[in-house]
């Protein structure tokens, strides 16, 4: 049983995939197993790379979180980690993020080094989280050199993260009704509140294609975003916490109006790509009206979340203030 399984969900396959599969090839921690999880209708072909990999084809798109929960159920490793198809891994990537959990059992979760591809900037160093329920990479668009320590961040961004199978046996696995985008900030804040820590590895690299398949700014990613973050909050905020997030939502919604005006911010290109006031009207009331009609199964899963809690409300408050993310830094970034 190999100590370690790499799960890729892919939907176009092609050569970025293939690119990442290479880089797979050169890593230094040798003791893994590959499962990609072909989201869509193309063919993968294993002759391709020299690193072996397991293809699962579930059929049509089932979305991030279920492609992932299907490859963790197809492997019995006791580490996972997730990577995007459109990452490329340092050679010592896994073994630096390996080395850094086992040094500590209480560490379940550990955020890769995420950058843009290409450049010498920063995609992520772990997330930050706002009173919105609105997550966001920390350090994203600032020099790839911003954050040289390894340390304590709130929980990683699953494009390039490694978990414990304990914590995954402890909390669940991905929410599969997020579909895409917020999963793994939701399975973060889970493992959060059940005690568990997250480590940022300051020295385990990888490069991103950044939002290479869904688009990056696009209704469809407008609307998953929008609605999720709502649905992160509800299963996850402490009541204090949960009273703020409609003011926290409407000055990040005027801070988008600013940020529009000033072309800065996903806003602004999302404006700029053709897209009027109105469709972003229409993303924010159908992402609403989404949250409205799943609220019963919403509070089930709240419910459920606190059942397995180990830290107390004010805690957990107190652990998301100190990794929050302003509502004007989320209209900017």
């Amino acid at each position: 049983m190999p100590s370690v399984a790499i799960i890729i969900p892919t939907l176009v396959g092609g050569q970025i995939l293939r690119a990442c599969l290479r880089a797979l090839e050169e890593q230094t921690f040798r003791d893994f197993e590959v499962i990609v999880v072909n989201n869509g209708e193309t063919s993968i072909e294993s002759g391709l790379v020299n690193v072996p990999f397991l293809v699962l084809s579930p059929g049509p798109n089932i979305g991030f979180g279920a492609a992932v929960n299907l490859g963790i159920r197809h492997s019995s490793a006791p580490l996972i980690a997730t990577l995007n198809d459109d990452t490329e891994p340092d050679p010592h990537w896994l073994e630096r993020l390996v080395q850094d959990m086992e040094s500590d059992p209480e560490v379940g979760m550990c955020a890769s080094c995420i950058q843009q591809y290409g450049v010498d900037l920063l995609d992520s160093a772990g997330m930050l989280l706002c009173l919105d329920g609105s997550s966001k990479q920390r350090g994203a668009n600032r020099p790839s050199s911003a954050f040289p320590q390894s340390e304590e961040v709130l929980l990683p961004s699953a494009c390039a993260a490694l978990y414990r199978r304990r914590l995954l046996d402890d909390i669940g696995l991905f929410d599969e009704d997020f579909f895409l985008y917020c999963e793994d900030t939701d399975l973060g804040l889970r493992a959060r509140w059940a005690g568990w820590r997250c480590r940022y590895v300051a020295d385990a690299f990888v490069n991103h294609h950044y939002s290479f398949t869904a688009g990056a700014f696009t209704p469809l990613k407008a609307r998953f975003v929008e609605r999720n973050r709502l649905w992160v909050a509800i299963k996850n905020f402490p009541i204090g916490l949960l009273l703020q997030v409609p003011g926290t939502s409407l000055m990040r919604y005027l801070w988008h109006v600013v940020a529009i005006r000033r072309r800065r911010g996903a806003a602004a290109m999302f404006a700029g790509s053709g897209y009027s006031v109105r469709d972003a009207l229409l993303i924010v009331a159908g992402a609403h009206w989404d949250t409205l009609l799943r609220m019963r199964e919403l509070l089930r899963k709240r419910a459920g979340c606190r059942k397995r809690r180990k830290l107390r409300s004010s805690e957990f408050a107190r652990l998301i203030v100190r990794h929050r993310i302003s509502p004007k830094e989320v209209a900017y970034a």
